[in-house]
């Protein structure tokens, strides 16, 4: 076991310990010789930091929208794909489809269906006499996150989906029998019978679309490069500027350990939540 342990903390343990004591450290590589220890100064800077506190307003507002409409969408969807109906295997095997393509590729075929000149969305609404058929979506602050949130919501939606499937089918269909006997309509159904057994299903689901929504950077850098502005700028983005970018591997520590323990926060209320209702 000793050299798997050793290979797991070379793996995943190095760049925490390392990135934790970057952030402790100026290291700068524009700035000539600036290596120093720095204290606390990259983390009190991290927190007083505007660009920093309007790129947390940002994530957590991409979180909480992308996670309830991506999640009501893939309940949705996993009760379509629960029904018996030809084709079935089919339908889940192509909805699986969108999840496996690499996010950078779907983020870039949005891209151009976004495109106001070759792209199909304006077109589609064009021809359906729809409002913002003449959009030029990224190049405005909200047209540029709707672009995002329906970009990111046509990869996550299946998975999430596909996670609750598997939770509907554990449900008995015996007590469905039962409870339409008793003259239990199906909205009554969903409510008391279904939503209740689904919960560990969908707090698996919630943990993992919450994590990923928070520390969401490809998507961004792919469609709007955190534009226009810095209007769409997300912790992950501002990490992967300040590391590559301004080339601050003090402060770009700081934020990364951050991130890393907002997401362990997280991941916390959520574990906490599960022991609750177990």
């Amino acid at each position: 076991m000793a050299p798997v342990v050793i290979l797991l903390l070379a793996v995943s343990a190095y760049p925490l310990v390392y990135n934790l004591w970057n952030s402790f450290h100026h290291d700068n590589l524009s700035v000539v010789g600036a290596h120093s220890f720095a204290g606390g100064s990259n983390y009190s800077k991290m927190v007083t930091s505007s660009e920093w506190l309007h790129a947390l307003e940002r994530t957590a507002g991409f979180t909480v929208v992308s996670v309830v409409i991506e999640t009501v969408a893939a309940v949705a969807l996993a009760l379509m794909l629960n029904a018996k109906f030809r084709g079935r295997g089919v339908l889940r095997a192509a909805i699986l489809v969108p999840w496996a393509v690499p996010t950078v590729v779907s983020a870039t075929l949005w891209k151009t269906m976004f495109d106001p000149r070759q792209g199909f969305v304006d077109y589609v609404l064009g021809g359906l006499h729809l409002p913002g058929a003449h959009t030029t979506w990224l190049a405005g602050t909200w047209t540029s996150w709707v672009a995002i949130f329906v970009a990111d919501a046509w990869k996550n939606v299946p998975f999430v989906a596909i996670i609750l499937l598997a939770g509907l089918q554990v449900i008995p269909t015996e007590i469905y029998e039962a409870a339409r006997m008793d003259g239990a309509t199906t909205m009554q159904m969903f409510r008391r019978l279904t939503l209740p057994l689904l919960r560990p299903a969908l707090m698996v689901a919630l943990i993992f679309r919450t994590l990923q929504a928070f520390l969401v950077f490809d998507v961004v850098y792919i469609m709007t490069g955190g534009g226009p502005g810095t209007s769409t700028e997300t912790l992950s983005y501002l990490n992967w500027e300040t590391f590559l970018v301004r080339t601050d591997f003090g402060y770009g520590g700081a934020i990364s350990v951050g991130l890393v323990v907002i997401a362990l926060i997280i991941a916390a209320g959520y574990v906490r939540v599960l022991r609750t209702e177990v």
